[in-house]
């Protein structure tokens, strides 16, 4: 008789494949944001967030470092993407690269934290799941 999955148990993506996910995610959004209006702003933001989870969820367990340190990432990558199209859209127009994604990033600073911070939570809790789950499955194997 087999067991219900929990939503902890459900990751099962390679590491690099949720990590395109999440760039391919994270990049749409901020076109869909810059096409809704003139800036990066709270859409990407929240839409952000609900990546770092998304990718958190759905790797697997052998890929959990990978996503560990996906979001930072995922947003550099981003904003430097953002900045080098239209560096109007996170900075001042005229303003240097690096200036553009510095101040892209600080202002996107909260949306990182918070996403990151629930990424890394999910992950634990996953972590810590499988490994509470794999010593009930040993324990009931062996009296089995």
């Amino acid at each position: 008789m087999s067991e219900a999955r929990t939503l902890w148990e459900e990751g099962h993506e390679l590491g690099h494949q949720v990590a395109a996910l999440g760039f391919a995610l994270a990049i749409t959004v901020a076109s869909l944001d810059l096409t809704l209006g003139s800036e990066v702003g709270q859409v990407f933001d929240v839409a952000f967030v609900l990546v770092c989870v998304l990718v958190a969820i759905l790797v697997r367990p052998e890929d959990f470092f990978t996503v560990g340190v996906l979001p930072p990432l995922i947003m550099l990558a981003v904003i430097g993407l953002v900045a080098i199209s239209r560096p109007g859209a996170v900075a001042d127009r005229g303003a240097p690269l690096a200036e553009a994604v510095v101040n892209g990033l600080s202002d996107h600073a909260v949306a990182l934290a918070v996403g990151y911070a629930l990424c890394l939570l999910c992950l634990a809790i996953r972590e810590r799941f499988t490994r509470d789950a794999g010593v009930d499955r040993e324990v009931t194997r062996r009296s089995g």
